[in-house]
């Protein structure tokens, strides 16, 4: 049966682990997962799609997403970017001379926010955490994705931390002071962490990312290649302050799901006993009709905060586009509210945040 490495360090550990997670220093250090709002070194981003993957119908348009995403980034911070050796050409014809570089690596797929470390903070540093990425449970092809963390982390010039827990980036949300939000239909899924308890997964997010409270989502499994990702449900926008996505159409899977989210958020307080204010954005009620389809991932929740601005999708709804705009102007006044087109990932299922990892400063 899979435990947390801490559950096999025995019961004195546990107990340390079940107090005040200050104390919990296996190694002489506190590691905390900083707010995405809390200023950035620069994002991290893969120029992987591939024909393979995304189909040549969609190829021309994911690639121009992905260059979108980077130079709007780029206006804020700087961007490293993973690019397969014999398509460097293409990204640098896309992107131009932006504030990007780009990396020779041979990424599977685009998406950094899973394959990559999720990058802590603590005393001595920065380190990022390796969690495994298995193809989001074995559903797409990820042997060279596997090795993503591994060479970001080396680039970076930080320790890599291992753990046996699989988890993406995607997959959970923090507010930088204890509190996190994780969908249970993918961390808990057997197809990632077979026979893991809940209090196990929360022992070990306790050391590696500095948590002291988890929010637990439902989440619904089987639906998307995810299995729910909290990225596209629930994000925090400032202490003690959530927005949650609602999807209105009563013929989609996350109908009944947004709702019940909804009804534990209203009920929840943060790790420092601040009753969550949470704030809802709902969907689009159309997208653009030429990347129409089933997959399509139609929410404003998938948006990226970098230094200075808000990276935030819109899909060609100007009503819904302009409320969402609204929101997160009102959410996050002191940045600067860019939305952007990404109907070639949207259609892949992903949004921005799927496609970015940011590495904090120190």
């Amino acid at each position: 049966m899979g435990e947390s490495r801490f559950a096999r360090m025995g019961e004195a550990l546990g107990a340390l682990l079940l107090g005040d997670p200050g104390d919990a220093e296996d190694d002489g250090r506190r590691w905390i997962m900083p707010d995405e709002a809390d200023p950035h070194r620069r994002t991290w981003m893969a120029f992987g799609a591939s024909k393979d993957v995304w189909g040549r119908h969609l190829l021309a348009q994911v690639r121009h997403d992905l260059a979108t995403i980077a130079t709007t980034i780029a206006r804020f911070e700087p961007v490293s970017m993973l690019v397969r050796p014999d398509e460097l050409h293409i990204a640098r014809e896309l992107i131009g001379g932006a504030n990007v570089e780009l990396v020779p690596a041979p990424p599977d797929d685009l998406w950094m926010r899973d394959t990559g470390p999720v990058f802590i903070t603590g005393e001595k540093g920065r380190a990022g955490i390796d969690f495994n990425f298995n193809g989001w449970g074995g559903k797409q092809q990820h042997r060279r994705d596997r090795k993503v963390a591994e060479l970001v982390t080396a680039h970076a010039g930080v320790e890599r931390l291992e753990t046996d827990l699989v988890l993406e980036g995607g997959g959970i949300e923090v507010d930088g002071q204890g509190t996190a939000i994780i969908t249970e239909s993918c961390v808990l899924n057997g197809n990632r962490n077979r026979g893991w308890r809940k209090g196990d997964v929360e022992a070990e997010l306790r050391y590696l990312l500095g948590l002291e409270k988890i929010i637990w989502l439902p989440g619904i499994a089987g639906y998307d290649i995810t299995d729910g990702h909290t990225d596209f449900y629930a994000r925090f926008a400032g202490p003690g302050v959530v927005v949650a996505g609602l999807d209105n159409d009563p013929n989609s899977f996350d109908y009944q799901v947004t709702r019940a989210h909804l009804e534990i958020l209203h009920a929840e307080t943060d790790a420092r006993g601040r009753k969550l204010r949470v704030e809802v954005i709902q969907g689009p009620s159309r997208v653009r009709p030429q990347y129409d389809c089933e997959d399509f991932a139609a929410g404003y929740i998938n948006f990226y905060v970098c230094n200075g601005a808000v990276i935030a999708p819109q899909f060609g709804d100007p009503e819904a586009d302009s409320a969402a705009f609204a929101t997160l102007q009102r959410l996050f006044p002191d940045r600067q509210i860019v939305q952007i087109a990404i109907d070639g990932i949207a259609a892949g299922g992903g949004g921005i945040h799927c496609t970015t990892q940011q590495e904090p400063a120190v």
